[in-house]
């Protein structure tokens, strides 16, 4: 049975007991309100971090400890859940049930990770300056890389604008120039803080005995002098003024990028019918919009939608050619509109209904699947397990369906548009 531990003030753990799998997983997360001050230091923490600490001071030591421990392995784990950023770690390592007699995993594991996270290296009483700079490079490497991914970018910057305002609106890793201005010392001194102050929220899969995780990690937490300050709430969307913006850019195919809003979100009852609304509208190749603007249309060479639910946005994109703006724009308000009227048939909405259904049963699959599910879900507010989440998806009906569609309010456009066009 799944548990919640605290372990002190704002440090929840989640148990999630589990035989089936020879591997058992665990993230560590400092769960902070999301804000441009704070989010490149937050994304580049962990990396930092994970550069050495004092008894394994460099990659090569890390890497041989990792090996000692049956190839356990660790990364960053960077998050937005809605007005949260998270900066942390997630380790996967084998039960120690499948090592040689005598040979424990879960606890040194758990104590490396400790390390990682407490013991870092030093150089004139904050982090090295190297490290820094190597980890600020890369950071600043993956925000450009976006530029790279033309529909990536224009979703971005359409839900920047739709978000003004709202922390939504900041970019996951953060802004160029903010991580471009980070020191060793700021860096250092944002850490100090954040295990200060900060929530923390550990997501345990496997199958050791909750009790003996809980001490491990109590003894961890223990080391630090806390002074927890209270998280915020999760809010509903606050959006900026309507918009309707075109970009040009050297690119072969445009890119128009709508934005929906709806005060449905993670936490309120619409939510499972908003989702599959979401599926019928436009989450996959049975949905309306790929069905009727791509394949009997053929306005758009891709089209799809997805539903943002800690914030109640809705975000459709296709690839389109530039001169086909308006009639792709009127072609999503027309299935919208369908919607509304409740235009469903019995296929799309067991199609939408199955689809939904597969992937809640997907996230039992492994251990990582089971954390990014149990994380996010409590950082979110969604209140349902995987199974009490598909017996809703079953339940639902029709007029629910339909009640969350007239909820949709069109709000942002930003379309990328070619030089040539």
């Amino acid at each position: 049975m799944n548990q919640t531990l605290s372990l002190g003030p704002g440090i929840r753990l989640r148990c999630i007991p589990d035989s089936r799998f020879k591997q058992g997983c665990l993230s560590l997360q400092l769960v902070r309100p999301m804000c441009r001050e704070e989010a490149s230091r937050n994304a580049l923490l962990p990396a930092v971090l994970l550069r050495g600490t004092r008894e394994y001071p460099d990659l090569r030591a890390i890497t041989l400890r990792l090996d000692d421990l049956y190839g356990a392995s660790v990364g960053t784990l960077v998050r937005r859940v809605g007005d949260y950023q998270t900066t942390g770690f997630y380790c996967g390592f084998m039960e120690d049930r499948f090592a040689l007699e005598g040979d424990a995993i879960l606890e040194p594991m758990l104590k490396f990770v400790g390390q990682l996270l407490l013991e870092p290296v030093l150089e004139d009483g904050c982090f090295r300056e190297d490290f820094v700079e190597s980890e600020k490079r890369n950071l600043i490497a993956s925000i450009e890389s976006q530029l790279n991914d033309k529909r990536a970018y224009a979703m971005e910057q359409m839900i920047r604008t739709m978000c003004k305002g709202d922390s939504f609106g900041i970019p996951r890793l953060g802004e160029i120039a903010d991580a471009q201005a980070v020191t060793p010392r700021d860096l250092y001194d944002h850490y100090q803080k954040i295990l200060r102050e900060s929530r923390v929220e550990l997501v345990y899969v496997g199958s050791a005995p909750q009790e003996q995780v809980a001490a491990l990690l109590k003894e961890l937490f223990d080391r630090i002098d806390r002074n927890y300050v209270n998280l915020p709430e999760q809010s509903p969307l606050r959006t900026g003024p309507e918009s309707d913006t075109v970009r040009q850019m050297d690119v072969n195919q445009g890119k128009l990028c709508m934005g929906l809003v709806s005060d449905i979100t993670i936490r309120d009852a619409g939510f499972v019918p908003m989702q599959l609304l979401n599926h019928i509208f436009g989450g996959g190749m049975t949905s309306k919009l790929f069905m009727e603007i791509r394949e009997r249309q053929s306005l758009c060479y891709a089209i799809g939608s997805g539903f943002h639910g800690s914030k109640g946005l809705v975000t459709v994109s296709a690839g389109i050619d530039s001169g086909m703006k308006e009639a792709v724009q009127r072609g999503v308000l027309a299935q919208l509109d369908a919607c509304c009227r409740g235009e469903i048939t019995p296929e799309e909405l067991n199609a939408a209904k199955e689809s939904l259904r597969s992937s809640l049963l997907s996230t039992q699959d492994s251990p990582g699947a089971l954390e990014g599910y149990y994380a996010t879900a409590a950082l979110s507010g969604l209140p349902l397990t995987p199974d009490t989440y598909i017996r809703a998806v079953e339940a639902a009906t029709l007029e629910q369906i339909v009640a969350a569609a007239k909820t949709l309010r069109p709000h942002t456009v930003f379309f990328l548009k070619g030089v040539q066009s």
